[in-house]
């Protein structure tokens, strides 16, 4: 019974911190004050998680979301109907898909994205002669090993990023040959004919000349990071910072071209805005996972602690974002634990700017999955911002404090701190009278601490917590409803109920 109580707690913490990581990642990627990539692997992680990881997947889901469109009502909000197109977007980079305006206008019309097809909206293309991948009718049909046929353009992007499997069924390819389906073509080319429609223009295929123009250029830049010229430098590293920002396959060439170790070497510059530029630099590159590990594995975490602690305002903030970005790989989160890089994140989380703020909480709360960061946080005295970021509802970090101190709730020296009986007070307050969001991540942090310290249950009964849980308990989340459910499981045991 002992060992079945045991195994049933860490389960249940385990499926706590996948839903609080699930809510971190939601801020992340809908937020709109931050002009960085999304993480990559923040968004696979994300994308699993929702199951909006496969092609059919999405194009149901963008479906759905036109359909709530047409159906109109005023819910959900332009705004977030925006939002919601945006992140599909998103995952459908991830998955290999192109990107769309994904435009609201567009979204309204559901109109078919070929200006050549506009003139034929009431007119059904044939499911087959659409491309799995774009959705587009196809002008050049190929088939791949599985034997599924897409446009060639698009099934030879989804290859050049480095996938080696189906898109649409996801089996591992036997070859990468490419196989022209001329029946397909003429039966889409007589359809074509026969309702007036004009196809695609095919476009000549330069991209191999172009990749290997690209990847001179690019070695040439990183060769100049190096210079004995500041000017060269600093120009270098801008461009280098620039190209690192949206491509993904400049992040790969860059990383091949010994660019992550010269970009290291000027994170000790004395030129602020070199270092700053470097340490921007380094955070784009860090999007790709490969590159997360190269970056580590060169020594780069100490450098970036420092530029952490003594750099301008801007690299302070993109240091923290980078800790962040390497953090998503394990080994990382112990190595920046183990190198002090959890006391600046902490001063930073104190006296940062918002921005600078956020960026310290994401790291803190991706860094406090590790159990024995938990500890380095509370002894780095992460307490004290943490509580202030609660009762400032201002700064509109309300749920990221909350959700570090759900995670710290869990260790006794996290506790010690934690429980104060003004701040009991101020989680029977969000309870009470805070956001769908707010109540549900006060109710858990709550529960936590009443679980393990009974007399935290007892001062939140005398702060009148028990009637909002009743509340709660009916109306709240799924989540906090079931928050609410537990904490009034555990007062039915206490005396004190009202």
């Amino acid at each position: 019974v002992e060992l079945m109580h045991s195994q049933l707690k860490r389960s249940k913490r385990r499926t706590e911190t996948q839903d609080i990581e699930l809510a971190m990642d939601m801020m992340l990627v809908f937020s709109k004050k931050d002009d960085r990539n999304a993480d990559s692997a923040i968004l696979e992680r994300l994308a699993n998680k929702l199951e909006l990881h496969t092609i059919p997947e999405l194009q149901e889901e963008t479906n759905a979301v036109k359909q709530l469109v047409k159906e109109g009502g005023g819910w959900p909000s332009p705004e977030m109907i925006q939002q919601i197109m945006d992140v599909l977007n998103k995952f459908k980079q991830i998955a290999g898909v192109k990107e769309t305006s994904g435009s609201m206008e567009e979204t309204k019309d559901a109109s078919p994205p070929n200006k050549c097809l506009q003139k034929c909206q009431s007119l059904s293309i044939p499911n087959d002669f659409l491309c799995p991948i774009t959705l587009e009718i196809m002008s050049d049909p190929v088939i791949v090993a599985t034997g599924q046929t897409y446009e060639r353009t698009s099934i030879q992007q989804w290859l050049d990023s480095g996938h080696r499997t189906c898109p649409t069924t996801r089996q591992p390819l036997a070859h990468l040959s490419l196989a022209p389906n001329y029946a397909l073509r003429n039966l889409i080319t007589h359809w074509c004919e026969m309702y007036n429609v004009e196809l695609p223009k095919r476009e000549a295929d330069t991209s191999t000349g172009s990749a290997s123009q690209q990847t001179q250029e690019i070695s040439t830049i990183v060769q100049n990071l190096s210079s004995n010229q500041l000017e060269v430098q600093r120009s270098a590293v801008i461009e280098i910072r620039k190209l690192s920002k949206e491509n993904p396959d400049n992040r790969i060439l860059i990383a091949k071209s010994g660019g992550i170790p010269s970009l290291i070497n000027l994170l000790s510059y004395p030129d602020s805005r070199i270092q700053e530029n470097a340490v921007t630099a380094l955070l784009n590159l860090s999007i790709d996972e490969t590159n997360k590990r190269i970056i580590a594995k060169e020594e780069a975490i100490p450098a970036i602690i420092e530029v952490l602690k003594h750099g301008s305002v801007g690299a302070r903030e993109n240091s923290a974002a980078t800790l962040f970005s390497l953090s998503m790989v394990d080994d990382n989160k112990v190595a920046i634990g183990s190198l002090n890089g959890i006391p600046p994140l902490v001063d930073l989380l104190q006296n940062g700017t918002v921005r600078g703020k956020k960026d310290a909480a994401t790291a803190l709360f991706n860094l406090s999955l590790n159990q024995m960061n938990r500890g380095r946080a509370v002894k780095a005295g992460i307490t004290k911002p943490l509580l202030q970021l609660v009762t400032d509802k201002q700064l509109g970090m309300v749920d990221e404090a909350l959700s570090i101190l759900f995670l710290l709730s869990s260790s006794p020296e996290g506790r010690s701190e934690i429980g104060q009986i003004s701040f009991i007070q101020t989680l029977v307050e969000l309870i009470k009278e805070g956001t769908p969001k707010n109540k549900e991540c006060a109710s858990a942090v709550l529960l936590e601490l009443a679980a393990n310290h009974s007399p935290h249950l007892l001062a939140a009964l005398q702060f009148g917590v028990y009637e909002h849980l009743l509340e709660l308990a009916k109306n709240g989340t799924n989540r906090a409803q079931r928050k609410a459910q537990s904490l009034l499981h555990y007062m039915s045991k206490c005396e004190q109920i009202p």
